[in-house]
């Protein structure tokens, strides 16, 4: 572990722990595990993520994203189990699940295909859950608790408007303008710390008659496992903790290398993803055991700690030592800290996480993209996190392979009699029957969409036609789909009395040709050529015994 950065990581540790602390509490303060579970998320989870993970620079703890699915996690086990303390055995296994699927993500380098990702599907996700988070302050705003889920919390918003504790609402407001305004003043303190303060004390002096986050247990975190003397595994929690853990160890997995990306690119370094996952694993298992919130890496807190020098894991690490120092010394001070400042932090965090740039340029981009990007965001914002990414890369693959279908479709397709216009090597065809030769060239991938113009070709082809060279040269690929047209095409043409001629077919699609017997058995191998010049010397020689090109009796 190098450390020649030891001043810069020394700060950037120090200044994250700072920038985290608040937000460590706010994420475990929107859970029935308390503000507690947040702050040991925080420590345990950054601690070990730094120590063992492959982003030098990156700072781990609870997210937004990860945040809600643990909340979903543990509102689901307490309905299935009947209390919180029934069901916690259950949370903790979804919670090491989630790590312990990290770990073999890493293992199995799942992070190579991160890239995949479209961005119209992280937009609409991110934007999703910066909307979820903001919704969900509006209730500890105004002094009340959440009735249950978005649609619950808008369909409600009218009676709670009615029964506003003022107080609440004066530290939140106060909270959310301290974070926007004093930036403006000075960056040397965070903004979010300020508020978490000043409000607190304004709450205290003022005596507001708000929730507070309660009493915080001193000491170190204890492990949970005392819990485990609950198992009773059925077929109904097996499920339960599959779905989840899966749902969390692939929002973390995403979560995190986004935030490795954003890290590389501000400190000009490539992450190593697949130990960047088996660290972050490590942390979940590990924090799982305390009953702490699950985590990953954070992208603001990164940020902060790369622009405060940090570029090594020991950052990471100090930034969790801190908030441990915080932990064991001042509990009884976080304990009076009112909700309402709180939900007014996680107010901004929400509203900062909406990708405000997409919104911008909906009317710039494709509309297919745009479609992506509002499916994404509903799906994300009304039903679950994980169904909205997976729909969302389904319609961004279905819409991708439509377009570049129609590209390629549009400029095989025939759609008048004359001939297409001559490739250059097409010009020394010096055949007396060269009217009854059609040259039919393919453009980009033979995909399904090209069903459609393979019939037209056959349609629209005049009677004097007796033989059709097809040039794959420019087809990189072809699936099951273009290869079966491709075939039907042959056997429409063949049923015409019409001779089919392949040339320039690279290795793949030949060799997928080829699988299915369509050469030989359909189109004979003498007459698939690699080159066009071989064709053009097989085409001279048989002219000169078949001048009329009769290839069927």
């Amino acid at each position: 572990m190098s450390t020649k950065n030891l001043k810069g990581d020394l700060f950037g540790g120090l200044t994250t722990g700072v920038v985290a602390l608040p937000l460590a509490l706010a994420f475990g303060d929107q859970t029935e595990l308390g503000a507690t579970a947040g702050l040991y998320g925080a420590i345990i989870v950054g601690f070990f993520a730094a120590l063992f993970g492959g982003t030098p620079s990156q700072v781990s703890g609870p997210t937004a994203p990860m945040t809600l699915v643990a909340l979903s996690v543990i509102v689901s086990a307490k309905q299935v189990a009947g209390s919180l303390e029934e069901g916690m055995w259950m949370i903790i296994l979804t919670f090491l699940l989630a790590g312990i699927l990290q770990i073999v993500f890493g293992v199995a380098k799942f992070g190579n295909y991160i890239k995949y990702i479209p961005y119209p599907v992280v937009s609409g996700f991110m934007s999703g859950i910066g909307a979820i988070i903001f919704i969900q302050q509006i209730f500890p705003l105004l002094g009340e608790s959440n009735p249950g889920g978005v649609l619950e919390i808008l369909t409600n918003l009218p009676q709670a408007f009615g029964r506003v504790n003022s107080g609440a609402l004066i530290l939140g407001l106060g909270t959310i303008g301290i974070i926007y305004g004093l930036p403006r003043v000075t960056k040397a303190v965070p903004a979010s710390l300020v508020a978490l303060v000043v409000m607190t004390v304004v709450s205290v002096l003022a005596a507001f008659a708000v929730p507070t986050i309660g009493e915080i247990p001193s000491g170190l975190p204890a492990l949970k496992l005392s819990a485990f003397s609950q198992i009773a595994l059925d077929k109904e929690s097996i499920q339960f903790i599959i779905q989840y853990g899966l749902s969390l160890a692939l929002l973390g997995t995403i979560d995190s290398l986004l935030t490795s990306v954003v890290a590389d690119n501000i400190t000009k370094t490539r992450h190593n993803s697949r130990q960047e996952l088996i660290g972050q694993g490590l942390g979940n298992i590990i924090a799982s055991l305390f009953g702490a919130l699950p985590g990953a890496g954070a992208t603001v807190r990164t940020v902060v700690n790369v622009n405060a020098g940090g570029r090594t894991r020991i950052s990471g690490m100090i930034h969790s030592l801190l908030l441990l120092v915080v932990l064991l010394g001042a509990g009884k001070y976080a304990a009076m800290i009112p909700k309402p400042v709180l939900a007014g932090i996680l107010f901004t965090v929400g509203l900062g996480i909406i990708d405000y740039k997409a919104l911008k340029h909906m009317n710039k981009v494709p509309r297919a993209d745009v479609i992506v990007m509002l499916i994404v965001f509903g799906t994300t914002v009304l039903f679950d996190l994980l169904w909205a990414v997976g729909l969302g890369m389904v319609l961004a693959c279905f819409f991708f392979m439509q377009r570049i279908s129609e590209i390629s479709e549009n400029r095989s397709t025939v759609t008048k009699l004359e001939p297409e216009e001559p490739w250059e090597d097409e010009l020394d065809l010096q055949v007396d029957a060269t009217d009854k030769i059609f040259i039919k060239h393919l453009f980009g991938p033979l995909t399904f969409g090209f069903i459609t113009g393979f019939k037209e070709l056959t349609k629209l082809l005049p009677d004097h036609v007796q033989l059709v060279v097809i040039r794959m040269e420019r087809v990189p690929y072809m699936d099951q789909s273009g290869l079966y047209a491709l075939e039907d095409m042959v056997f429409d043409l063949n049923e015409k009395k019409v001779a089919v001629v392949i040339t320039d077919a690279g290795e793949q699609p030949l060799d997928m040709m080829r699988q299915i017997q369509l050469v030989p058995n359909i189109v004979p191998e003498e007459r698939c050529f690699d080159q066009f010049t071989d064709f053009i010397d097989w085409l001279t020689a048989e002219a000169k015994s078949n001048p009329d090109l009769q290839f069927f009796e």
